[in-house]
């Protein structure tokens, strides 16, 4: 696999309402681990909209990767200043990811015009990658469902997850990695 498409949840479907919430380290570290994976089998492109959550996330990560790693990041959104309602941590966020990221284009021109748009962007990423990677549940898969369900129609696309129990393994590893953890 080549070009990975990487989607999730957005913060607020994680009960996530800070921008410096610790929990968002532990997904960081949960994408990061996985991404180190795809990468050293040949993962050479992680495309993503830029959306806030997992995707944001996920673009950072990348971002640190860098500098270990010959990957590229490309960020589409559906559309032009898709930020401008974000709180402004997460525009700045998101600023700094449009600057750094090695390919940047949004699929329309202009201002949000319809939910066509989204669907357009969900299509356009999976007919762009080679396999998708979500954060998701399954039984509760909000807003992913709209990308999952496009993901799922195409023949022989690989449908990559990180679930609920991924991250609690993540959670756990990064716990124990830290020497304190054994002294209790």
């Amino acid at each position: 696999m080549k070009v990975l498409a990487v989607t999730g949840y957005k913060p607020m479907e994680l009960n996530i309402f800070k921008h410096d919430d610790e929990r968002i380290q532990f997904i960081k570290y949960a994408l990061k681990k996985r991404l180190v994976q795809y990468i050293e089998e040949g993962l050479e492109w992680v495309l993503i909209s830029g959306q806030m959550g997992v995707e944001l996330w996920t673009g950072e990560v990348v971002l640190d990767l860098k500098d270990i790693y010959s990957i590229q990041l490309a960020v589409i959104p559906p559309f032009e200043n898709m930020d401008q309602r974000w709180p402004e941590p997460q525009q700045f966020a998101y600023q700094q990811l449009i600057i750094e990221a090695d390919f940047y284009k949004p699929l329309y021109k202009g201002e949000y015009k319809g939910p066509y748009q989204f669907r357009a962007m969900n299509q356009w990423l999976i007919e762009k990658s080679d396999g998708c990677l979500f954060l998701v549940d399954e039984d509760y898969p909000g807003s992913n469902r709209f990308l999952l369900d496009v993901a799922k129609s195409k023949d022989h696309y690989p449908i990559l997850t990180l679930t609920p129990a991924d991250l609690e393994d993540a959670v756990l590893e990064w716990q124990m990695s830290d020497p304190r953890y054994w002294d209790s």
